[in-house]
């Protein structure tokens, strides 16, 4: 809206379009972050859905950026419309004169404060986008550490898992060491009986 209100000269709509530029260029390299960020993400619905958000945060960037030169195109033809309407006034010359002065400072205030409103909006957007980022990377940060928990609890529950059918194993073992143990001891007491009380058979 400042770009297609600006009433000229095109050096204020240079320098108001150099600006925007170079917030759409801060922009685009945050989308950039989040989209590569999306694509080192483990899961594929977190993965999935930080991708949905980047293309929206494309779609609405283009948007923006189709309005934004929509308004030069609007700005420009009205600053060569006022550029002729002032040729083909060549008697108010002189008055014009004395007044454009007064209108060039009224313009460049209007254009600094343009500028100045412009530039916070823009800054607002990068500090959110900013933010969104860093949200998005603590996210993903917690979420390797517990993945990572996970891992070493598994790991701890296949090592506890193993220990437990050793020594099952061993108990088996044990058991029939100890059968066997006694049916020899059982076996010796009943040969030393019948020898003691059965030496004729």
């Amino acid at each position: 809206q400042d770009i297609r209100d600006c009433p000229g000269p095109l050096s204020a709509l240079t320098e108001l379009n150099a600006a925007v530029k170079e917030k759409f260029r801060h922009l685009r390299g945050c989308i950039q972050e989040l989209e590569q960020m999306a694509k080192e993400q483990d899961k594929e619905s977190e993965k999935q859905a930080l991708l949905r958000e980047v293309e929206n945060h494309k779609k609405q960037m283009l948007s923006n950026q189709a309005a934004w030169r929509k308004a030069n195109l609007a700005c420009k033809i009205a600053i060569d419309n006022s550029e002729k309407d002032q040729l083909l006034q060549g008697r108010d010359i002189l008055r014009q004169r004395k007044t454009t002065k007064e209108s060039l400072a009224e313009s460049a205030s209007n254009i600094t404060e343009s500028l100045m409103g412009i530039s916070r909006m823009m800054s607002q957007q990068v500090q959110q986008s900013e933010e969104t980022v860093q949200t998005l990377a603590n996210s993903s940060r917690t979420i390797l550490e517990a993945n990572e928990e996970f891992k070493s609890m598994s790991g701890t529950i296949q090592l506890g898992r193993k220990l437990i059918t050793k020594y099952n194993r061993r108990e088996l073992t044990d058991k029939l060491l100890i059968f066997l143990a006694l049916a020899l001891f059982l076996a010796t007491v009943l040969y030393i009986l019948k020898k003691r009380l059965f030496p004729f058979l």
